[in-house]
């Protein structure tokens, strides 16, 4: 989520502009004045397989406004990218959308997505978004949206679950912004609820949930957002980090968050999570990539390859 200067809108529409034939009655998801909204389903399964070296995307299912076009492998055949393109732009109360990303033994593959994700005002409704991740022995996920943007007054259930096989890695990285503050607009009404869960051979390793009302004193509490409009946060499963590239990443994150904003990193038994707080998604996304940037090469093998969609 994020509330930044740049047109995330242009941005969308371009990207997207090739798929929206497919659902012309759902062309833009928010109703107008006075007319009644129909809630869309939409569903996404991925499956990734390693094949002589290569990963390649051998399933692709899907139904609703909820797609991904060719693989991409711009690192070469060993990593496959996918870009999971919603054409309607953004999400409506009562809207439901599941993505779930199988990645077989040693496969390993990055998601992403094209531009911010929207999630409007509620309508007496709940939203709703259920993301299920598998990732089999010796493989790896990148799970690497970026921001999502909640408006005030929405209602919102997020539901995000990693499942990972014997010496399997994970990074994945959430960006939310309260409100639309570069359109004056603060989070004063709705809730968000979102549950993080991350197991490894069956054990819970991970878990964290949030449930945080607009305009509640839990926005201004310091244990939250502290008055905060943006949060940020990367959590690293696999390998250990060696303490240098621990340090070098926390003196970076520190240095880009400096200008009004927070960055703390920590590691734990098999796992390494980054935070930011603040109020500019731009620095949020900086600090982020920052993190990857180290996180990456130590524990997946790799350049840190910015996708290439986050920088049209």
């Amino acid at each position: 989520m994020y509330l930044i200067p740049r047109s995330e809108d242009a941005l969308i529409m371009r990207d997207t502009a090739s798929v929206h034939h497919l659902y012309p009655a759902q062309h833009s998801s928010v109703p107008a004045p006075g007319q009644p909204h129909t809630p869309l389903q939409a569903r996404l399964s991925l499956k990734f397989v390693e094949d002589g070296g290569a990963t390649r995307l051998t399933e692709r299912d899907h139904f609703g406004p909820l797609i991904v076009q060719k693989p991409l492998y711009p690192e070469g055949r060993e990593i496959c990218q996918v870009v999971i393109v919603h054409p309607p732009g953004g999400v409506v109360g009562g809207d439901q959308m599941e993505i779930a990303a199988k990645v077989g033994v040693a496969g390993k593959a990055q998601l992403t997505t094209p531009g911010a994700a929207k999630w409007y005002k509620a309508n007496g409704n709940i939203s709703r978004q259920n993301i299920t991740l598998d990732v089999g022995s010796g493989g790896s996920l990148e799970w690497l949206p970026q921001e999502t943007i909640f408006f005030d007054n929405a209602h919102v259930e997020l539901e995000h679950s990693v499942t990972l096989g014997k010496e399997a890695s994970y990074i994945g990285c959430e960006i939310l912004c309260f409100g639309r503050t570069a359109s004056g607009e603060s989070f004063n009404g709705g809730q968000i609820c979102q549950r993080i869960g991350i197991r490894r051979d069956g054990k819970l390793i991970w878990y964290e949930q949030l449930r945080l009302s607009g305009g509640s004193p839990a926005m201004r509490n310091p244990l939250l957002l502290a008055g905060r409009t943006v949060c940020a946060t990367l959590i690293a499963a696999g390998p250990t980090v060696s303490a240098a590239v621990l340090e070098a990443a926390r003196e970076g994150a520190a240095g880009i968050a400096v200008d009004g904003g927070e960055a703390r990193i920590s590691q734990l038994k098999g796992l390494v999570v980054a935070r930011y707080l603040g109020n500019s998604s731009q620095t949020a996304r900086r600090v982020m990539l920052d993190v990857w940037s180290h996180l990456r090469p130590e524990m997946l093998g790799r350049k840190a390859v910015v996708p290439r969609i986050w920088n049209t």
